[in-house]
């Protein structure tokens, strides 16, 4: 049954991190957002680790939230523990990483759609899809309630066609204990699109009281005050700590002889794990001369005595778990209070998509999460605020939002999944990115605010200070590239101490800052700043100064991968009409419908070879007067 209530401007389906972000990003840029969810009891449920960040990850989220979106605030409000990752490996892939109160961060994420102007909440199961002529109309749900809207994004996480396996026990079910959604991929099937099976899982969690603390590792978070977003309150954190134990000959022992018991390796399991956070009977099996693994046991929340078990993932059945962790040193008395388990889900293959996050087959629906074949929060979010704006974007008849591989991990995540797609949970890495030292922790809102500005996503506060802070660093990088520091015996006895050659002449601040010896600190000890810095601005000026040359050396890679980038290929181009193309290329070609000639060389197994041909074709259809192929790279 329709009425007009039930009609809005865009539909998001799922309500974990991706849909939360999508909802939130729809509603504040004016659309009317509805939000369903299976139980809203569990929006933003941290069904695995309740972490934020790490490397790569944390770069999404400070991402997130320079676009305006929400992680990164609800990780600041329920962070319990947080430190410094990377921070010896250099600035390209230093970041943070926060062990979150799973409870209070589920509450915040609900609070904020809650009161969001615009945004409807509502808990009901999607059953179908409403397709017509190959476009979104809306969805249709359990209670046989119909909802209308040009443009639906979903963001269904594992709950689609989820299965549970512990041991020999399997069932439907989301994340343990969670309802499944049961009934949305036939819809999806029948119109038009792939689908697929992935498998992840999670750690046992155990009571804090039956551990033996004293015999731990102790890590306790970095003594600075610390903060994920850009807008953040910066504070100290104490009170919850992460402990180190190793697994064991004995764990290992147990693991072997319960090895015809596992779903993973009985051929129960049918969906592809993730290769980047596998189990630690996969450990086992794939190292079987490594004699230990670490394990970390963090917290979970302020008001919980629950332990989650950082790289011990299992679907090992109950009785071995339980000798599993109890052979672990400082879990000998250890109470299991959730098992671990696997979970198997259906997932769309992202190469569907255009980079936009739109489906190719149909308009107006878009997927992020999961769905897309990702792992993690950060990967989710991303994707999600992303979807969110192209979805009113499109509702509105304007270009879509892509961020170049140049511009952001959430571009690199994006294309490289509806580039290459994925067969196993895709996990972002720094090293998936090939222009890292461009994409720092430190400079994220500069390279996205303006954009999260421009969508409205950005308020006047938090605008004003942005422009203060980049006022600010901009004074001081033009401070350090014009005074000069001086020789004597106080800067020569400063210099010597850091390990440094003294000088012999007048040499400029900046100068002197490109001695990897030399730190932002040393320089205000010998010619101190007018107006106290924060250190977040003298970091960023220090790695500028510093890096000047490789940030320089790789701003021409990009400049030079964007000449591709603006060759385009017209959707409708006739690959088959191409002379000398490789069939597989052609195939996949065909299949992709890439839109630049980069975009083409992304795809596996494309040749250089093959792009050649390409440009060559592209360069004969222009100068004859056909279809248009954007810049040549001869421009």
């Amino acid at each position: 049954m329709k009425n007009d209530e039930n009609k809005f401007d865009i539909i998001v389906v799922g309500a974990g991190h991706a849909g939360c972000e999508a909802a939130l990003a729809a509603s504040r840029m004016g659309e009317k957002t509805l939000l369903l969810n299976l139980y809203l009891d569990n929006m933003a449920l941290m069904a695995c680790n309740p972490s934020i960040g790490g490397p790569a990850k944390g770069h999404l989220t400070r991402e997130i939230d320079a676009l305006g979106g929400e992680q990164a605030r609800a990780t600041d409000a329920t962070t319990l523990h947080i430190r410094w990752l990377n921070t010896s490996k250099g600035p390209a892939v230093r970041t943070l990483r926060a062990q979150c109160d799973l409870g209070a961060y589920h509450r915040w994420y609900k609070k904020a759609c809650e009161v969001q102007p615009n945004l409807y909440l509502r808990q009901e199961q999607v059953t179908d899809l409403w397709v017509e002529k190959g476009r979104a109309r809306g969805v249709r749900t359990q209670l046989g309630t119909v909802y209308e809207a040009p443009c639906v994004i979903l963001t269904t996480g594992t709950y689609l066609g989820g299965k549970v396996f512990i041991g020999t026990a399997s069932f439907p079910s989301g994340p343990l204990g969670q309802m499944a959604a049961t009934e949305l991929t036939m819809s999806l099937k029948e119109a038009g699109l792939e689908t697929g099976r992935l498998k992840t899982g999670t750690t046992p969690r155990i009571h804090a009281k039956t551990v033996d603390w004293k015999s731990l590792d102790l890590q306790e978070s970095d003594p600075e005050p610390l903060r994920f977003s850009h807008w953040g309150q910066k504070k100290r954190y104490e009170g919850f700590a992460c402990y180190l134990t190793r697994s064991t000959e004995e764990t290992h022992d147990i693991i072997r002889a319960n090895l015809d018991r596992s779903p993973l390796f009985t051929g129960v399991i049918k969906g592809v794990g993730p290769r980047y956070c596998p189990s630690i009977e996969d450990k086992v099996v794939r190292f079987p001369d490594k004699t230990s693994h670490m394990i970390f046991l963090e917290p979970v929340a302020r008001e919980s005595a629950e332990i989650y078990m950082q790289n011990f993932t299992t679907s090992l059945p109950f009785d071995a778990q339980v000798k599993m962790v109890r052979s672990l040193p400082g879990c000998g008395r250890a109470w299991i209070m959730r098992p671990g388990y696997a979970i198997e889900y259906d997932y769309l293959p992202p190469t569907q998509l255009h980079p936009w996050l739109e489906s190719k087959i149909v308009e107006g629906l878009f997927c992020a999460g999961q769905i897309n074949g990702t792992s993690g929060y950060e990967e989710a979010g991303a994707q999600g605020i992303l979807a969110g704006i192209n979805a009113v974007l499109r509702r509105r008849g304007e270009a879509p939002l892509v961020l170049e591989r140049s511009q952001a991990y959430a571009g690199v995540l994006v294309d490289d999944l509806v580039t290459r797609g994925t067969e196993e949970p895709y996990r972002m890495l720094t090293s998936r990115c090939e222009f890292r030292l461009l994409l720092r922790h430190d400079n994220a809102d500069r390279r996205l605010a303006p954009i999260g500005r421009r969508l409205g996503l950005i308020d006047d506060e938090r605008w004003v200070e942005l422009q203060r802070r980049w006022k600010a660093m901009e004074d001081e990088l033009k401070r350090l590239e014009e005074r000069v520091i001086h020789p004597g015996e106080k800067t020569n006895a400063l210099l010597t101490a850091a390990g440094s050659s003294p000088i012999k002449e007048p040499v400029k601040a900046a100068e002197l800052l490109r001695r990897p010896e030399v730190t932002w600190d040393l320089l205000a000890e010998l010619d101190p700043p007018p107006e106290p810095i924060d250190e977040e601005i003298s970091g960023a000026v220090a790695v500028k100064i510093k890096y000047k040359g490789y940030i320089e050396r790789q701003k021409n890679q990009v400049e030079r991968m964007n000449k591709m980038e603006r060759v385009l290929l017209p959707p409708g181009f006739d690959y088959d009409s191409v002379p000398g193309l490789l069939s597989e290329s052609r195939q996949k070609l065909k299949k992709m419908r890439p839109a630049t000639l980069a975009q083409a060389g992304r795809i596996s197994g494309v040749t250089p070879s093959d792009l050649q041909i390409l440009w060559v074709a592209l360069e004969r259809s222009r100068r004859k007067g056909g279809n248009s192929s954007g810049e040549t790279l001869e421009e």
